[in-house]
């Protein structure tokens, strides 16, 4: 089961792959579970400062729920408490890089709608097909979909079970880069190398913010958001980053 779901780390980024390619990556409720015990563990780990998600192989990034392996589930109760795909990855502190070719679908999207940034090939293609299947999927699109592409367009994805392609999940803000097949992982590492070169207590900060914008009250979102600049500058990020530009210099933040 491990082998299913690979995590590596390089430096201070973790990397989780989704590694069933010749399924396309159809995600097994014990994958959901594996993948959840992993999140927790890097979220823990203070040597992690960004996560990068992908799939194993070229057909697809995950094609969603091995329905096959649903079959043993008799009871709703037991799927609920099994699958849990967008909010596993949604809960991490530390942000999320989706590195994203092939196909998209079903809790595939809502995995990658539980990252922070995705960077998708122009080969790409999405779609939330359950409804299709005479059911809705249990992941979070429905939650998740309507904050980042608006009410109609999540409607028209949902109800539709449509496929769409990069070029469109681009324009329409599902994704946030688009560049060639070859370029993705090389494009999602450095992204990541980037986010990675920060403060994490300001990233993560960042982050913690933006998320808090989608749940609360402006007044509440903007006291948050002043607790958040006094916790870094108490940690000596402000000072330090203000050194390293006037001195021209690489900031040298502490792992906060």
């Amino acid at each position: 089961m491990t082998d299913l779901i690979i995590m590596n780390q390089h430096d201070s980024i973790a990397e989780i792959i989704i590694n069933r390619p010749e399924k396309m990556n159809a995600i097994t409720p014990e994958m959901s579970v594996e993948l959840a015990r992993i999140c927790a563990e890097i979220d823990k780990d203070d040597g992690v400062r960004v996560v990068l998600l992908r799939g194993a192989g070229e057909r697809a990034f995950c094609a969603g729920s091995d329905l096959k392996s649903l079959d043993s589930y008799d009871s709703a109760w037991a799927f609920r408490n099994r699958v849990e795909y967008g909010t596993t990855i949604r809960s991490l502190r530390k942000p999320v890089v989706a590195a994203l070719t092939g196909w998209v679908l079903g809790g595939g999207l809502e995995i990658m709608l539980g990252a922070d940034l995705r960077v998708a090939g122009t080969g790409a293609r999405f779609g939330a097909p359950e409804v299709t299947r005479g059911w809705v999927g249990g992941g979070g699109a429905s939650q998740f979909l309507p904050r980042l592409v608006g009410y109609g367009q999540a409607m028209r994805l949902l109800l539709t079970g449509d496929h769409i392609d990069a070029k469109e999940a681009f324009s329409l803000g599902l994704v946030e880069y688009l560049v060639a097949d070859d370029d993705v992982y090389e494009t999602a590492r450095a992204l990541c190398r980037k986010l990675a070169s920060y403060s994490p207590l300001a990233v993560q900060s960042v982050k913690a913010a933006v998320r808090a914008a989608l749940s609360m009250p402006l007044e509440a979102g903007m006291k948050y958001e002043n607790e958040l600049t006094c916790l870094c500058f108490a940690a000596g990020n402000y000072q330090e980053g203000s050194s390293a530009f006037g001195e021209k210099r690489s900031t040298k933040y502490a792992k906060d």
